[in-house]
């Protein structure tokens, strides 16, 4: 089986990719990613890996990857993540984001994907009150970021057949460790802070997130890439786990790290102006695709801890680390 995962160098999109090789001898993992925030973590050693070096907006490009390698199935992670990054240039944002996806889609019926799986986001809620936000629940985008990952849905919702699938999914903020790691991320940047400075600044803290193991997503897409998708065709699906407060997030954290670091944590509290706050429910991805969330945000934590132990983390605090500071030095076109 042939998949091509579009940002494939990502936080996500490493961890995906390494566990897919590490699973299976007969699946050809290809990464299409211009890479901004680097490549010299990947797999180049595997034979079952190919790398494209690649804009996502070539249409033409990407259309010629498809035709050429007779891909089966295209799961879609490619994108200018989290909300600050839109403070940047929204321009190249939005093409990134939302103007090709519309190519990205066609050309992969056009040459007979079978699945086209797409990491939209829960922060297409923005803000609600409710405890349970299901699918069916208004989108409230507060930024350039969730608006754009919802109005990419209907998008592949609209050209889907019974030849061509397409699944969309809604993670909660990913946590735990990767190949490619992210500390601008609530659980990541928290437990960073604790296991290296022994304090955790804690900015407003009364706003919900939902979170999901990076473990859970990469099963989620394990899954799917051979779940018969016929009865699901054309569906969203949230994927979290624990809805917590970012405060409540911070004593989890303040409780594992010292088992390993033997200091004490100092919680620092200070206003903040992020009102994004949001519960999602992801009854859905059990009930009716019967997959079932396993892990949690103290596991994220442990693995991060054991991550630093064994050094698998260097220079934590760089801001090679962080979207939003890598894309500042860029300077995208």
């Amino acid at each position: 089986m042939k998949i091509l995962i579009t940002g494939g160098s990502g936080y996500v999109g490493s961890r995906l990719t390494y566990f897919l090789l590490e699973k299976y001898d007969d699946m050809h993992i290809y990464n299409y990613d211009l890479s901004f925030f680097g490549d010299k973590h990947l797999p180049f050693n595997n034979k079952n890996y190919t790398y494209i070096k690649e804009d996502i907006r070539n249409s033409d490009k990407f259309n010629e990857i498809l035709k050429n390698n007779k891909i089966d199935i295209v799961i879609h992670l490619a994108c200018l993540s989290n909300d600050p990054s839109f403070e940047l240039n929204p321009k190249i944002s939005r093409t990134i984001n939302y103007e090709c996806f519309e190519n990205l889609v066609l050309s992969s019926k056009k040459n007979n994907i079978k699945k086209f799986i797409y990491a939209s986001s829960s922060s297409v809620y923005g803000v609600s009150e409710s405890p349970r936000v299901d699918e069916t629940h208004k989108l409230v985008p507060l930024t350039d970021y969730n608006k754009y990952k919802g109005l990419c849905e209907p998008i592949l919702q609209s050209n889907i057949n019974d030849d061509f699938h397409g699944i969309i999914i809604r993670p909660a903020t990913v946590c735990g460790y990767s190949e490619k790691m992210r500390f601008d991320l609530s659980v990541n940047i928290l437990t960073n802070f604790a296991y290296n400075k022994n304090y955790i600044n804690i900015f407003g803290g009364e706003q919900y997130r939902p979170n999901l193991h990076i473990d859970d997503m990469c099963n989620l897409y394990d899954y799917l890439i051979f779940k018969d998708t016929n009865k699901f065709n054309g569906e969203i699906f949230n994927a979290g786990s624990q809805n917590l407060k970012i405060k409540e997030i911070a004593k989890i954290v303040a409780k594992i790290v010292p088992q390993y670091t033997n200091k004490e944590i100092e919680l620092n509290y200070s206003k903040n102006d992020d009102n994004r706050s949001y519960r999602i429910t992801s009854d859905k991805i059990n009930d009716v695709l019967n997959f079932k969330i396993e892990k949690n945000i103290e596991d994220a934590v442990h693995d991060l801890c054991k991550a630093f132990e064994k050094n698998l983390i260097k220079d934590s605090f760089n801001e090679q680390f962080v979207n939003i500071k890598t894309l500042q030095k860029l300077n995208l076109t």
